[in-house]
């Protein structure tokens, strides 16, 4: 018996066993279904692999049958066909994505038996990789988060940093580190920020948290490039004076111009370069209040601070706010990125925000690597630096001299 199954819906019987057929001659185990009630029962019973689905059916639309999936946690790989215009069927892949299903690609109808058999072959079933600490995910049994618990862990200093490597497009040389909190609750384990930095935002805290993971990330980084490696080794200078380390700054905090002052006195205190640090802010974030962030982000590029706008191309801001506010970095949304080499849309939106960066004389980072492909295309369109887990997922400190051992 195969480990590879894939389950059909289709309401066209000639397409369901057209596929049918190119998925038993690449080896998989097929059942093909019209009937949506069908489909949902052989689901349940017989737990897929992979899923073929159309997007346009009498009883239940496409649409409606990934929202159930989504709801069931379904996690078997999703290939979505239709008739339908190539804008459409990319647009219902990015809600499949959004929903939290695995899509592995969308085909127009009609598609090649070689484009279906690459989706199948190339995408095997097989289990999740176990997490690192670093980048654990949230547990699913953790209650609803207090503000005592955020106090008593800013007491505790139980947030900890995850490292994110960047390089440079062109040569795979190492760049930098993006510094990623996470909370280490003594019961529930490793918390990423989503469940944790909206409760710090709406009750004060923010600021005190921003302030230990400044505290730890510059420690570590002052540290880390005069540090010797396992096997004796150190970085070159060379290497060690163009690292940069970005840390994710909160719209709440752009109001604190002391806390910013208290960086820059510990940058002089650990001999380390205010150039050498990256404030990164979302997109609308910065636009909060672009008259009050205008004033302090230029002061603090006067210091030497460097500014990134994360996120980009997600947000509803103006271009001139963009324009008049001192960026150094532009940082393409992952959301783009990711989709990138499936969606001709998403190429044009990733090409556009290079393009728009470099006329205005930022540096380009692009989040959401996650193959090489993409990697390809970065470096193609002239993107200066690309970060995802293609490269490296966030990983402890400790873990790092491995990582680049292995490089």
């Amino acid at each position: 018996m195969s480990d590879r199954r894939l389950l059909i819906l289709d309401d066209d019987p000639m397409i369901g066993e057209t596929i049918q057929r190119i998925a038993e001659f690449a080896g998989l185990e097929v059942h093909f279904t019209p009937d949506p009630t069908r489909f949902f029962s052989l689901l349940h019973e017989w737990q897929p692999t992979h899923i073929a689905l159309d997007l346009v059916m009498p009883a239940m639309d496409g649409l409606q049958v990934m929202a159930k999936l989504a709801k069931l946690s379904c996690r078997a790989r999703i290939i979505i066909t239709s008739g339908v215009g190539s804008r459409v069927l990319d647009a219902a892949g990015r809600s499949a994505a959004e929903h939290g299903l695995d899509i592995v690609g969308v085909l127009a109808k009609p598609f090649s038996p070689t484009q279906l058999r690459d989706l199948l072959v190339g995408h095997t079933a097989s289990a999740p990789e176990p997490p690192s600490a670093a980048a654990a995910p949230d547990p699913l049994q953790c209650p609803e988060l207090t503000v005592a618990d955020l106090e008593q862990a800013l007491d505790r200093r139980e947030f900890v940093l995850a490292y994110q490597p960047k390089v440079l497009c062109t040569t795979g040389e190492l760049a930098g580190f993006e510094a990623l909190v996470r909370w280490a609750h003594p019961t529930y384990g490793l918390l990423l920020p989503g469940r944790f930095i909206p409760l710090a935002e709406s009750c004060d805290l923010i600021d005190p948290l921003t302030d230990q993971v400044i505290d730890q990330a510059l420690a570590w980084f002052r540290s880390f490039c005069g540090q010797t490696k396992p096997n004796g080794a150190r970085l070159g200078s060379e290497t060690c004076d163009r690292l940069v380390l970005s840390v994710n700054i909160s719209a709440r905090t752009l109001g604190n111009g002391t806390l910013f002052e208290r960086v820059y006195e510990q940058c002089q205190a650990q001999a380390l370069d205010p150039t050498r640090l990256i404030f990164e802010l979302t997109e609308t974030s910065a636009m909060d209040d672009p008259v009050a962030s205008l004033d302090l982000l230029t002061r603090l590029r006067m210091i030497g601070f460097h500014l990134s706008i994360d996120d980009f191309g997600t947000g509803f801001s103006s271009m001139l706010q963009l324009v008049r506010l001192p960026f150094s970095e532009i940082k393409v949304d992952k959301s783009f990125v990711m989709t990138a080499m499936n969606s001709q849309e998403s190429r044009t939106v990733v090409k556009f925000i290079v393009d728009l960066g470099h006329s205005l004389g930022l540096r380009c980072t692009a989040e959401g690597v996650e193959d090489a492909q993409t990697l390809d295309y970065l470096t193609e369109i002239g993107c200066d630096l690309a970060q995802g887990y293609h490269i490296a997922r966030p990983m402890a400190s400790d873990v790092l001299w491995t990582w680049l051992s292995s490089r």
